[in-house]
């Protein structure tokens, strides 16, 4: 009598908790932004695109020969978050990073036609003067990280996925 009592009680609590902690999971809606699949072909070289992942704007750059062997050519420079340009992209073509300066947390400029990109080339923050090149590394001004490269894969030539 007391082994089928607590077989049962036990029993009872796994059905009785199963819910609660299912509950704590993601729900479907968070889930379907935590994944973003991009195509990038309609992107013509030297061309740059913003998506939204997670509510954070990702800037999607599209560099030309020239910006990357700038790039890369300045990777002995002196930085206040050294990484080199390898180090930040899959392909040396497009460059990928979450498009939220590091110091107060402001959408750097850069993305339009037109817009103010700093000494290098990349994007500026106009809040405070922040510089980046165009492999969002920190060049000048208060910001004490590079633009943060987000988790992606190509999925082939020209399909990505953020997340």
């Amino acid at each position: 009598m007391y082994v089928t009592t607590a077989a049962v009680g036990m029993v009872g609590l796994a059905g009785a908790t199963w819910p609660l902690i299912n509950s704590l999971n993601p729900s479907a809606d968070v889930l379907a932004v935590s994944v973003v699949e991009i195509d990038l072909s309609s992107l013509e070289v030297g061309g740059r695109a913003t998506v939204v992942w997670r509510g954070q704007p990702i800037f999607i750059d599209r560099r030309t020969d020239a910006q990357i062997a700038r790039s890369r050519a300045e990777d002995n420079a002196v930085f206040k978050d050294p990484e080199l340009d390898q180090d930040r992209v899959q392909k040396a073509e497009w460059l990928i990073v979450i498009g939220i300066c590091t110091h107060l947390g402001c959408v750097p400029l850069g993305q339009n036609y037109g817009d103010q990109r700093g000494d290098w080339g990349g994007w500026f923050c106009p809040c405070h003067g922040s510089q980046y090149d165009t492999s969002g590394r920190i060049r000048k001004g208060p910001a004490p990280k590079n633009l943060i490269v987000p988790p992606y894969v190509f999925l082939n030539e020209t399909n990505v996925r953020i997340g």
